[in-house]
């Protein structure tokens, strides 16, 4: 197996008292689309901070293409494409003048800037765009043009933290296309998410945080088949109605989440406990039948929801 691109052990962040990130222990594998999923406030962003080596790390041994980032900062940021929360874009420059400047930013050639220009215009669907201010553009193109200048240096290892977060569902559609092309074509991704359907969509393996731990790994498969059903059915009670639902519920499903909109019954066969439901008369306004997510994961691995 190749060498990990990003190995970390016992990685610590501290901010005074507060701690962000607990002693995680994890690694990234070239090729693969890795990712952090969990709520804000969850460490995700700390950690993205430490690997692309602008946050010290507090405790803990990471290196990040085999360098340490307390020594060897300027290399590994040189060999990254990083993609923040924000559109940190210069909004009065044109699309094509972006991506020149980031290239100018990395030293490279103005002949291989100009060349790469065209290939990631042509990535991002950018191309009827190149002359347009970046004001002008909508969301979704916006995230398109950060991870095109993200990519403009080749970059050993593509870090996007939050990528859709803002977008509309066909903005983050697009975007997610950009980004499996991406993973088709053997570029590392690490990506950081509060969207389990982002997670599920483009992540080879990944690991869930909460308060600065990693309380799970794997594939998105692998977590929901190891901490959850193969299905789950959820009953929506009329107002005022929910705790008896629970009560006349109790021992039908193998696990059961009473939410405040909501009953989640956690099971291997629905068919089965819908009609054990309908045996005991329990009367409900609404029935969904579906199955699990890496939501009802987290949600049985820390007792909330991903999205409170």
């Amino acid at each position: 197996m190749s060498q990990p691109l990003v190995k970390a052990t016992g990685l610590t962040k501290k901010f005074d008292d507060f701690v962000a990130v607990d002693g995680i222990d994890f690694e990234i594998r070239p090729g693969e689309a890795f990712g952090f999923l969990g709520p804000n406030g969850a460490g995700k962003t700390s950690t993205m901070k430490m690997i692309t080596t602008v946050s010290p790390i507090t405790a803990g041994e990471m290196t990040v293409f085999d360098l340490d980032p307390r020594t060897d900062g300027a290399t590994i940021r040189s060999r990254l494409g990083v993609v923040p929360q924000e559109n940190n874009l210069d909004e009065e420059l044109t699309v094509e003048e972006n991506l020149y400047v980031y290239g100018r930013y990395h030293d490279l050639p103005k002949p291989v800037i100009r060349q790469r220009i065209e290939d990631l215009l042509a990535f991002a669907q950018l191309e009827e765009k190149r002359a347009a201010k970046v004001e002008s553009l909508s969301g979704g193109m916006k995230r398109r043009l950060v991870i095109a200048r993200a990519l403009i240096n080749q970059p050993d290892l593509v870090i996007l933290d939050e990528p859709t977060t803002g977008l509309d569902p066909q903005a983050r559609h697009v975007l997610w296309d950009r980004l499996y092309r991406l993973k088709q074509e053997g570029s590392t991704l690490v990506i950081t998410t509060h969207y389990m359907d982002e997670a599920e969509q483009l992540c080879d393996r990944l690991v869930v945080m909460d308060k600065g731990k990693i309380v799970a790994e794997g594939s998105p498969q692998e977590l929901i088949e190891n901490y959850s059903t193969r299905e789950v059915v959820e009953l929506r009670f009329a107002p005022g109605q929910s705790q008896a639902g629970v009560e006349a519920l109790d021992g039908l499903a193998k696990r059961m989440e009473a939410l405040a909109d909501r009953v989640l019954l956690y099971t291997d066969d629905a068919e089965h406990l819908i009609d054990e439901i309908h045996e005991r008369d329990i009367v409900f306004d609404q029935r969904l039948t579906r199955r699990s997510s890496l939501e009802d994961v987290f949600l049985h691995l820390t007792g909330r929801r991903l999205i409170d």
